[in-house]
C-alpha cells in the first residue's frame, strides 16, 4: 500500500500558483470560445501614425528588393569571406595551387551517412599521420530541385562536408577549409589543413 507524501509549503505555493492561471477545459471555456472578439484599440493620443502604404496597382512589378531579404550566399562566398587561420604565404600558394595535398578523399557516390563516416576516418587517420594538407573531393553535385516549395541546393556533399570539418570531432584538428584550384578539382573540392599534432 502506497502512502500519499505530504507536500512542502514551496511545491503547494507552486501548485497553487498553477491551479490560479489555468484555464478550465470544459463548458466556461467554449462559452469563451463563442463570444466575439473585442475591436482594436485604437492608438493612444499622440501616438506616431503607421507608415501610409504607397499606392500600386495589382500587378504591376516590384520597386526594388528589400536588403533584409536576402538569400544565404553560396557555399563557395561563405567560404571566401572566412577568416585566414594559417599564414598568409602559405594560403596564397594554398589558393594558387602551388601546394600538393598529401593524401585524397573521394566522396562521389557516396550517401550522407557513409561520406560523413568516410570524412571523420580519413581526417583522424592524416591528422594522426601527421599529415597537414588533404584533399576532399565532393564534385559539384546534381541539380536535384524538383520545383517544390522548398529549394534543394545544388551539391548535398559540398555544402555539407565544411559543416562537418567545422564541428565535432574534426574541428578542433582543421585549420583551414579553403575550395581547391582548378587543377585539384576547383569548385568541387576542398583543400583542409590540419593543425600540427601536439
Amino acid at each position: 500500500m502506497t502512502r500519499k507524501r505530504q507536500l512542502r509549503p514551496d511545491e503547494m505555493a507552486l501548485w497553487q500558483e498553477v491551479a490560479r492561471r489555468t484555464e478550465p477545459l470544459g463548458p466556461r471555456r467554449k462559452q469563451a470560445a463563442m463570444t466575439p472578439a473585442k475591436p482594436p484599440k485604437s492608438p493612444a493620443p499622440g501616438a506616431p501614425d503607421p507608415a501610409p502604404v504607397p499606392a500600386f496597382r495589382l500587378g504591376e512589378t516590384s520597386r526594388g528588393t528589400d536588403p533584409r531579404h536576402d538569400v544565404l550566399p553560396g557555399i563557395a562566398e561563405r567560404i571566401a569571406a572566412a577568416p585566414v587561420a594559417m599564414d598568409r604565404k602559405s594560403f596564397q600558394r594554398l589558393k594558387r595551387g602551388k601546394l600538393s595535398p598529401e593524401a585524397k578523399l573521394d566522396l562521389h557516390g557516396m550517401t550522407l551517412d557513409q561520406a560523413h563516416g568516410a570524412l571523420i576516418g580519413f581526417m583522424l587517420r592524416a591528422h594522426g599521420a601527421g599529415k597537414r594538407l588533404v584533399l576532399v573531393v565532393t564534385g559539384k553535385g546534381k541539380d536535384r530541385d524538383g520545383g517544390g516549395p522548398i529549394p534543394v541546393r545544388q551539391g548535398v556533399l559540398r555544402h555539407n562536408v565544411p559543416h562537418w570539418l567545422r564541428a565535432a570531432p574534426l574541428g578542433p584538428l582543421v585549420l583551414q577549409v579553403t575550395e581547391a584550384h582548378v587543377r585539384h578539382g576547383g569548385g568541387g573540392a576542398y583543400y583542409v589543413y590540419l593543425r600540427r599534432r601536439r
